[in-house]
């Protein structure tokens, strides 16, 4: 025993000991990491990789329990601002794109775009190279001045289409089955659980915003690359991309080369000897590295709050939002004299109904202060609309999804697998309704009648915060409502948003309505982190990745996708406002 004890003491003795030592290299790196600079070479050329952005917003940490605070500079937002900086550095002579790759949505590409093409109008080159080109990259990359490819290269481009699995067999198979309530003919996130097929609902709005979304993106290319839309139409239908001779034919391209000789032509541009190297710097070291000229800090703000991810509740971090972090910032926001308006950047499909409402009343309260100004990302759907709606003026892309006015709830049930297999439940209560609701039993009546009520309730108060936020009837909200979805182009018509525009474009309104001149951005929230945050984030990322690996690899990524969203849907609690699937458009 004596023995025993001596073994675990050593154990806990070192599993303190590194616990205090991973905290202190924390600590040190973090201190490093803040005194880092970047120095910028005279004729450089900036290396636009995405592959580390994903969100609008990196974040900033405060780890209170150690007493330092991160503030990791890779956020979409970050970036644009580096090449709107780099627009006047005279020692940034262009950008290139090099085998380019990104998970960032469409939105988040065009307000990339038109960066670029500010940078060119500047006077200085984009130039674009890929040994492959997915249709979402030759998107951005199609901007370029000139646009390389390899010579067994390939464009993906043919058009946009998503999938939708629908469960109802597999919920009779399996005695598996979730019981669904909504308001919304069109609310169709719960639909694969109610149907073997797509309703014609569905259909209508899931071509119409696809259609919609290609027509702006189809747009943009045509421009880019001087040819016509039907031109580019008729690349996508034919897949005239499938060869790099098939794409210089047709014009997508201006050269096909090996990434040695678009090097080369890189070099000619900046008037590099063949043999000598020439000045890079990656677009995330760029954003730390200092202006060459240091601007005075301006006393009036306009604070941006970025609003990223699904609605869920607590702290919230970059890819969920909840309501302390939000809260939190439009507080300070509307109680620092220095911020003159808010901009509110709305990036989600929505989530919990109860977080969205909490949200919505700190938005109101905050606008009762000064200006708040929205401007809508890839996604701005139902909750996300929910939190956006009392806004002075909403900005949106034509390609952003929106609306999904409505609402639904989902309660997982295996009563007819538990029969199957003998499992009896047997209640004992003081109460009607005192046990609630049980997985192992049949949904009851009274049960689903109080639930409708509060889908009902959920969704009267949802029309109305609209109602109010957008000048509108209750019945002309009603009709635009019924979980629809609408893309930008559509929302403007229909009333939901007020102009296009991007974040940029948000808080030059901000400005111009608060009649400031001279002022600084200031990017909200902060998230307030413990030691349990610090250890997942840095272990139980890669420990998730791994699990995840070793699923897909045993059963395969399309079921793995099935069986994600079968337990996203049983982990939801209470009424939902959120975008009717799972967007992953292809």
């Amino acid at each position: 025993m004596r023995f025993l004890s001596n073994v675990l003491a050593t154990i806990l003795g070192l599993i303190i000991f590194l616990g205090l030592l991973f905290v202190l290299l924390i600590g040190v790196g973090a201190a490093m990491g803040s005194s880092d600079t970047v120095s910028v070479k005279d004729n450089s050329v900036i290396v636009l990789d995405l592959s580390k952005v994903k969100y609008d917003y990196a974040g900033k940490f405060n780890y209170k329990e150690f007493s330092f605070k991160d503030q990791p500079l890779t956020g979409l937002s970050n970036v644009i601002q580096a090449l709107n900086n780099a627009q006047d550095d005279d020692r940034i002579s262009g950008v290139s794109l090099v085998n380019q790759t990104s998970s960032l949505g469409v939105v988040q590409l065009r307000e990339l775009r038109q960066a670029l093409q500010d940078f060119k109008a500047s006077g200085k080159f984009v130039m674009a190279y890929a040994d492959v080109y997915s249709q979402k990259d030759f998107y951005l990359n199609s901007v370029a001045d000139s646009v390389f490819l390899n010579p067994i290269g390939m464009i993906d481009f043919k058009g946009l289409s998503v999938e939708i699995l629908y469960l109802k067999d597999l919920q009779d198979k399996t005695g598996i089955k979730m019981e669904v309530l909504r308001h919304g003919k069109y609310k169709s996130a719960v639909e694969p659980y109610l149907e073997n097929t797509m309703s014609a609902e569905n259909r209508l709005q899931t071509t119409e915003f696809l259609e919609s979304i290609w027509s702006t993106m189809s747009k943009d290319i045509a421009a880019s690359r001087g040819i016509s839309v039907e031109q580019v139409n008729d690349i996508a239908t034919n897949l005239y991309g499938r060869t790099a001779d098939l794409a210089l034919e047709h014009d997508l391209i201006d050269k096909i080369a090996y990434q040695d000789e678009f090097e080369a032509s890189l070099k000619q541009l900046l008037s590099v000897e063949a043999d000598k190297n020439y000045n890079k710097i990656s677009v995330l070291d760029y954003v730390k590295a200092p202006k060459k000229v240091k601007e005075k800090l301006a006393a009036d703000q306009i604070a941006v709050i970025f609003a990223q991810g699904q609605i869920l509740s607590g702290e919230g971090n970059v890819s969920y939002i909840g309501e302390l972090s939000i809260n939190r910032a439009l507080k300070k926001a509307r109680e620092n004299n220095k911020v003159k308006a808010v901009v509110l950047r709305v990036n989600s499909p929505g989530g919990s109904a109860l977080t969205s409402e909490l949200i919505w009343r700190e938005v109101e309260l905050t606008r009762q202060e000064k200006p708040v100004i929205v401007s809508m990302g890839d996604l701005a759907a139902s909750g996300g609309y929910y939190i956006a709606s009392s806004a002075d003026y909403i900005f949106a892309d034509p390609a952003t999804i929106t609306g999904s006015i409505g609402v639904f709830g989902m309660l997982p049930n295996v009563s007819s697998l538990s029969e199957k297999y003998g499992v009896n439940p047997q209640i004992v209560q003081t109460h009607k309704n005192a046990a609630d609701y049980s997985v192992f039993a049949p949904l009851s009546e009274d049960y689903r009648e109080f639930m409708t009520q509060s889908i009902e309730q959920t969704y009267s108060t949802f029309v109305q915060r609209v109602a109010n936020g957008r000048n509108m009837s209750i019945e002309q909200v009603d009709q635009i409502a019924q979980g629809r979805v609408w893309t930008g182009e559509e929302a403007l018509k229909n009333g939901l948003i007020d102009a296009y525009g991007s974040l940029d474009t948000a808080i030059s309104y901000a400005a111009e309505k608060t009649e400031i001149e001279n002022y600084r951005v200031v990017a909200y929230p902060e998230y307030e982190l413990n030691f349990e945050d610090l250890v997942n984030n840095f272990f139980g990322a890669s420990i998730f990745k791994s699990q995840e690996k070793l699923i897909i690899q045993k059963i395969g990524q399309e079921n793995y996708n099935l069986l994600e969203r079968l337990n996203y849907f049983s982990s939801l609690k209470g009424s939902q406002t959120i975008l009717p699937y799972e967007l992953n458009i292809q």
